[in-house]
């Protein structure tokens, strides 16, 4: 609890971050939360006692919806989704699914660049995700995070109704806050962790991280 607090006053304290939640809870989106990175680093500049946050490479928002069209909170905003399937159930396996989705999560994107252009807003609908890793449906976001590719990295958060903040993470956050880089332990991918290693420069912008060599 004392970790989750600690989190939830280091976001607080951030005015773009807070811009961007306040953007997200304005769609509605079904499960929507900002993972990734803009919990991650936020933890990690806080650690490094930085004044100014670090720049994020990009926003990753995640929902989980299981119908192809857009939230009518998206469609109502964007007058270019005539081309977009009307509201059914999907397969994710299903190839006739596919541009559907890729039109939903775009047509959310650009919405949410409208209302924060200064962010490079990533949206992916996690539940989707599981295929491309051959895994079983994903039953919710939680699920879904909990086999990205950190363990640190497998953290979302959203902004509530009354301004509180709902965290998502399947590991805690112990990890976090003692300024560690490990690999996922549920579904270790030490290959993929090394390419993100080298190619993010995590040990070179942080300096006080360790890594815990998978």
């Amino acid at each position: 609890m004392q970790d989750l607090k600690r989190l939830g006053d280091i976001i607080k304290r951030d005015p773009f971050r807070m811009r961007c939640l306040r953007a997200l809870r304005a769609l509605d989106l079904p499960q929507g939360y900002i993972g990734a990175g803009f919990v991650r680093n936020a933890i990690w500049d806080e650690l490094h006692a930085r004044a100014t946050p670090t720049p994020l490479n990009d926003i990753d928002v995640i929902y989980f919806s299981g119908e192809i069209n857009p939230p009518q909170s998206v469609s109502s905003a964007d007058n270019t989704l005539e081309s977009v399937p009307q509201p059914q159930a999907y397969s994710p396996n299903s190839a006739a699914a596919k541009p559907g989705l890729k039109a939903q999560e775009q047509a959310i994107e650009r919405e949410l660049a409208r209302m924060v252009p200064q962010a490079n807003w990533q949206v992916k609908n996690q539940a989707r995700m599981h295929v491309a890793h051959e895994h079983a449906p994903y039953q919710n976001c939680h699920d879904a995070i909990s086999y990205w590719i950190e363990r640190e990295t497998c953290v979302a958060v959203r902004l509530l109704a009354n301004d509180d903040l709902d965290i998502l993470a399947p590991f805690g956050l112990e990890a976090n806050f003692a300024g560690t880089i490990s690999i996922n332990p549920k579904y270790p991918r030490p290959e993929v962790f090394k390419q993100r290693l080298a190619s993010k420069n995590w040990l070179t912008v942080w300096p006080l991280l360790t890594l815990v060599s998978p």
